[in-house]
C-alpha cells in the first residue's frame, strides 16, 4: 500500500544536514547537533512551527556543507523536544513525518532552507511487493538468528513485528550497517515494491559477507590453534633437551642485539629504529617469518661500521713510493692523490687547533678516471688505498639497470637486501674506504628506475652524509668515503652525474711506456704465475718491443700481458720436458713461439710521389700514419671520395678542393683543368671507417700536388684541420700521432701552431731524431711537404695577380717555424 498521510509545505523549511545516517518516515530519533549550520537551522525551526528537513551529506568530511553537498531527497520531521548543552550543542528528539523532494535550496542568514514537496510513494506491483516482503522478512530473520553484531535483540523483535511492508523495509535499512549511499537509494525508491527489492539486495550481500567473515574467523582460529600446539611441542622438546644435556645452549638473541647496539653508539635515528625492531622481535615467536626478517635486519645494522675508521697514512714520500712501485707513468693521478694527502694533513693540523670541524677534515674527493680499457684505471684505485692505508672495495656497475642495485630493496619484499653501496661499506668494515665504482658509463635504464639518478645522492658531497638506503631506512654517512669512478667514455655519463666528479683522463700507453711496464710488472708477474724463476726465462728488450708493436695493438697492456703469458707457458713446457734448462727469447726466435706478425704498421713511402701525402691518425689503441692518394683523370668535372670516409672527413676534402680552386692562379693550376677533369681521392684501407677533421691539411696537400704535378716528400707527415681561408686549426691526440709517425720512419712532422702547448707533454727523448714544424696556415705546410717547397708552386703560378685565398690577397711569404733550427730537406 502507498505511504499514508502526505503533508504539504507552503513555505521554505529549515534544513539540518546530517553525516553518516539517513532518517526514514515514522521513526522517532534523537539527534545531536554541534555544528553552527545545524544549530542555526534548529533555532529557526523552533522559532516557526518546529518543522525541519533532515538531509544527508554526500561527503561526511565537509564541515560546512552547501546546497551542492546535500542529496535532493530528505525526510521532513517535527521537533518534539530540545535541550541545549553547556558547550553550545543541542540535543533534540524528532519524529520523521514524510519523504520529501527538494525543489530548491536557498541560504538566508547562514541557514540553509529548502522548498520541499512531500512524496506520495505508490505501492507498485502488488504480487512483487508481497513476494519481496516475505523474502525480506525471512532473510532478516536469518540475520537475527545468526547473531548480527550491530543488532540488539529488542530492536530486532520490534522490527520483526512491523506489518507494513514499506515501514519494515525502512527500519531494516536503518538498523543494518549499510553504506549511506545505499540507504539514500532506499529513501529515494520510486515505489514500495522497489524499496523492498533494494533492501533485499543489500541484506543478501550482508548475509554473504557475514558467512565469509565467519569462515575466515574459523580459518584464523584453526591456524592459531595449530601454531600454539607447535609452540607448546617445541617448548617441551627444548625442556627435554635441556634435561638431557644439563645446560641451556640457546643464546638470548634480544639481549645479544641490545648489547651490540649499545656498544655501537649509533646516531639517534638509527638507534630509535633499531630499538623499535628489537622490541618487535622480543614479542614475536622466534620461528615466525617476520622474526627472521627482523633478525637479518638487525644483523646488517650491527655489522655496519658506524664509527670505525682507518687512520690515514699522511707520509707523502711513502705514498709516492707506493704509487711509483705499483704503476709506471700516470703522473696526473699520482699528483692528485698526493695533493689530497697534503690537504688532509693541513686540515688535520687546523682541526687539532680547533680551527676546523672534524667532519670537514674527513670529507673525501670524488674522482672519475676516464680512458680506454687496460690503461690502469682500476688497478690505480687499489694502489691509492694502499698508499693511504685504507680499506679497498670495488663494485662493478656494468649492466646495472635497477635503482635498487644502489639504494637497496625495501624490507616489505621477500628476500630484500641492502644496496651495493651499503654492502660494500659492510664488506670494507670501515666508514672511510677507497670505494671504486667500476664502469660507471655502462649503467642501464629500465622500468625499475635509473641507477645513475640514485648515484647522484651518493656522489654529492653536500648530500651523501645522510644517504638513506631503502633497506636500512635510516641515514648513513658516506662523506668520509673516497669514491673513485672509472669509465671508458665520458660522453655516456649523464651530465648531472659528471658535474659531481673530478675528471682525470687516462691516455693510451705509448710503445716506450708499454715496454717499461712489461719489463717492470708484466714479465715478473707471468714468471710467478707460470712457475718460472728469473734465471729460467728471459726476454730481450728488442723481443719485447717487437711483441708490443707486431703482436698487440691496444691502448692498454692486457693483450700484451696475455701474449707474454703465452711465451712463458711455452717456455715452461720446454723446461718441463727437459728440452732446455733456460729459455732466452730474442727477436729472431720470437716468430717460432708466436707465429707470424699480426699487425704490420704503415711505413713511409718508397719515393716522393705526385698526389700522395702522408697524414696521421689516432685511435684509442694508439697512433699511426695513413696515405691520402689523389688522382686527376680526364672527364667531366667531378669529385669522388672513397675509403669509407665519414661526413666530417668528406667536408674536410671539399674544403681542401675549394681552397685549391680559390688559389688556382697562385699555384699555377689551369682553370680548364679544374673544369674538364675528374678528381678522385682515396684513403686506404678501404675496409676501415675513417672520420675526423685532422686530415684536412693532408687532403689539401695531396690535391694541390696532383693538380700541379709537384711531388710530396715521403718523409713528411702532417696533421691539422683546414679552413676555407687556409688556416690550420688545432687537433687532438698529437702525442700518439707523433709516436706512430716515428715508428713508421717519418722524420719530419708538421703540426698546428695552436697545438704548441701539447708538445710540452711529450718527453724530449721521444722527439729525438724528429724535425718538428709548426704551421699556422697551409702555405707553411706546403713549404715543408712539397719537393722544392712553396717556391716550386709559385714558379708554376702567377703570384703578381694574387689569389682569392678565401678573402686573403697575395701569397704568404712566411716560412714555417721549425724546432732545433733545422732546414727543411730538399728532394
Amino acid at each position: 500500500m502507498p505511504d499514508s498521510t502526505v503533508p504539504t509545505f507552503d513555505r521554505p523549511v529549515p534544513v539540518c544536514p546530517v553525516r553518516g545516517s539517513v532518517l526514514f518516515p515514522t521513526m522517532v530519533m534523537p539527534i545531536d547537533a554541534g555544528r553552527p549550520i545545524s544549530i542555526r537551522a534548529i533555532n529557526t525551526a523552533l522559532d516557526r512551527d518546529r518543522s525541519i528537513v533532515i538531509v544527508s551529506q554526500r561527503d561526511r568530511d565537509i564541515e560546512e556543507p552547501g546546497a551542492g553537498d546535500l542529496f535532493q531527497t530528505g525526510t521532513a520531521c517535527h521537533i518534539m523536544r530540545m535541550k541545549k548543552n553547556p558547550d553550545g550543542s543541542i540535543q533534540m528528539l524528532v519524529r520523521a513525518v514524510a519523504r520529501v523532494a527538494i525543489e530548491r535550496y536557498s541560504t538566508d542568514a547562514g541557514v540553509i532552507e529548502a522548498d520541499v514537496r512531500a512524496l506520495d510513494v505508490p505501492a507498485g506491483d502488488e504480487v512483487m511487493l508481497q513476494a519481496a516482503y516475505r523474502e525480506l522478512k525471512e532473510k532478516f530473520g536469518e540475520l537475527v538468528e545468526s547473531g548480527h553484531r550491530g543488532l540488539q535483540a529488542e530492536v530486532a523483535q520490534f522490527v520483526m513485528n512491523l506489518e507494513d511492508p514499506g515501514q519494515f523495509a525502512d527500519y531494516v535499512a536503518y538498523h543494518l550497517d549499510f553504506r549511506v549511499e545505499d540507504k539514500q537509494a532506499v529513501l529515494e525508491a520510486a515505489s514500495v515494491a522497489e524499496r523492498l527489492r533494494k533492501v533485499l539486495i543489500l541484506i543478501d550481500t550482508e548475509i554473504e559477507l557475514q558467512e565469509t567473515q565467519r569462515r575466515l574467523q574459523r580459518e584464523v582460529k584453526d591456524e592459531i590453534d595449530r601454531n600454539q600446539r607447535e609452540y607448546f611441542l617445541r617448548e617441551q622438546i627444548k625442556a627435554l633437551q635441556k634435561e638431557l644435556s644439563g645446560s641451556d645452549e640457546d643464546e638470548d638473541e634480544v639481549e645479544a642485539f641490545r648489547e651490540k647496539l649499545e656498544a655501537l653508539e649509533l646516531p639517534e635515528a638509527a638507534m630509535k629504529e633499531a630499538q623499535r625492531e628489537l622490541n618487535r622481535l622480543s614479542r614475536m615467536h622466534p620461528d615466525s617469518a617476520e622474526a627472521s626478517v627482523i633478525r637479518t635486519y638487525l644483523t646488517t645494522l650491527t655489522e655496519l661500521p658506524w664509527n670505525v675508521r682507518s687512520d690515514d697514512k699522511l707520509d707523502m714520500e711513502a705514498a709516492a713510493g707506493v704509487l711509483d712501485d705499483d704503476h709506471y707513468g700516470l703522473e696526473k693521478v699520482k699528483d692528485r692523490v698526493l695533493e689530497y694527502l697534503a690537504v688532509r694533513k693541513l686540515k688535520q693540523d687546523r682541526a687539532e687547533k680547533g680551527e676546523l670541524d672534524a667532519a670537514e677534515v674527513n670529507r673525501g674527493p670524488i674522482l672519475l678516471f676516464v680512458g680506454p680499457p687496460g690503461v690502469g684505471k682500476t688497478s690505480i684505485a687499489k694502489s691509492i688505498a694502499k698508499a693511504l692505508g685504507r680499506e679497498y672495495v670495488r663494485i662493478s656497475l656494468g649492466g646495472a639497470r635497477d635503482e635498487s642495485d644502489i639504494r637497496g630493496h625495501r624490507r616489505t619484499y621477500i628476500g630484500s637486501m641492502p644496496g651495493r653501496i651499503v654492502q660494500g661499506i659492510r664488506q670494507a668494515g670501515t666508514k672511510n674506504p677507497v670505494f671504486l665504482l667500476d664502469e660507471v658509463d655502462k649503467l642501464g635504464v629500465s622500468y625499475q628506475g635509473d641507477p645513475s639518478s640514485a648515484l647522484l645522492e651518493v656522489l654529492d658531497p653536500a648530500q651523501n652524509n645522510t644517504f638513506v638506503d631503502h633497506y636500512l631506512g635510516v641515514p648513513f654517512d658516506l662523506s668520509e668515503v673516497l669514491f673513485v669512478a672509472t669509465a671508458n667514455y665520458a660522453q655516456q655519463i649523464p651530465e648531472a652525474l659528471m658535474d659531481r666528479m673530478e675528471l682525470i683522463e687516462f691516455s693510451s700507453y705509448i710503445e716506450q711506456e708499454k715496454l717499461e711496464i712489461a719489463k717492470r710488472y708484466l714479465l715478473p708477474r707471468q714468471l710467478q704465475e707460470n712457475g718460472l724463476k728469473a734465471h729460467q726465462f728471459s726476454v730481450t728488450d728488442g723481443a719485447l718491443s717487437r711483441v708490443v708493436s707486431a703482436y698487440t695493438r691496444e691502448a692498454g697492456v692486457r693483450n700484451l700481458e696475455r701474449t707474454i703469458g703465452t711465451l712463458a707457458r711455452k717456455a715452461a713446457r720446454r723446461i718441463a720436458h727437459g728440452d732446455a734448462k733456460r729459455v732466452r727469447l730474442t727477436e729472431r726466435s720470437l716468430e717460432g713461439y708466436l707465429g707470424a706478425e699480426r699487425f704490420v704498421p704503415e711505413s713511409e713511402g718508397e719515393e716522393n710521389l705526385v698526389g700522395v701525402a702522408t697524414g696521421m691518425y689516432y685511435t684509442p689503441v694508439g697512433g699511426d700514419i695513413l696515405f691520402v692518394e689523389t688522382s686527376v683523370t680526364p672527364g667531366k668535372s667531378g669529385f669522388v671520395l672513397t675509403g669509407q670516409l665519414g661526413d666530417v672527413m668528406k667536408e674536410s676534402a671539399r674544403a681542401a678542393l675549394t681552397y685549391a680552386k680559390a688559389n688556382a692562379d697562385r699555384f699555377g693550376i689551369p682553370r680548364a683543368q679544374l673544369e674538364e677533369t675528374e678528381i678522385h681521392v682515396h684513403i686506404p684501407a678501404g675496409a676501415t671507417p675513417k672520420e675526423g677533421p685532422s686530415a684536412g691539411v693532408a687532403l689539401a696537400t695531396a690535391l694541390i700536388s696532383a693538380l700541379t704535378g709537384v711531388p710530396v716528400r715521403k718523409d713528411v707527415a702532417m696533421t691539422g684541420e683546414l679552413t676555407l681561408r687556409g688556416r690550420v686549426l688545432a687537433i687532438g691526440g698529437l702525442r700518439e700521432k707523433i709516436l706512430g709517425a716515428k715508428r713508421a720512419g717519418i722524420t719530419h712532422i708538421v703540426y698546428p701552431g695552436k697545438n704548441a702547448a701539447d708538445m710540452k707533454d711529450i718527453a724530449a727523448h721521444l722527439k729525438r731524431s724528429l724535425h718538428m714544424h709548426e704551421a699556422d696556415d697551409l702555405d707553411q705546410v706546403l713549404d715543408v711537404a712539397l719537393v722544392g717547397g712553396l717556391a716550386a708552386l709559385e714558379q708554376k703560378g702567377h703570384p703578381d695577380t694574387g689569389g682569392d685565398r678565401g678573402g686573403e690577397r697575395g701569397g704568404s711569404k712566411r716560412k714555417p717555424r721549425t724546432k732545433r733550427s733545422e732546414v727543411p730537406a730538399q728532394a
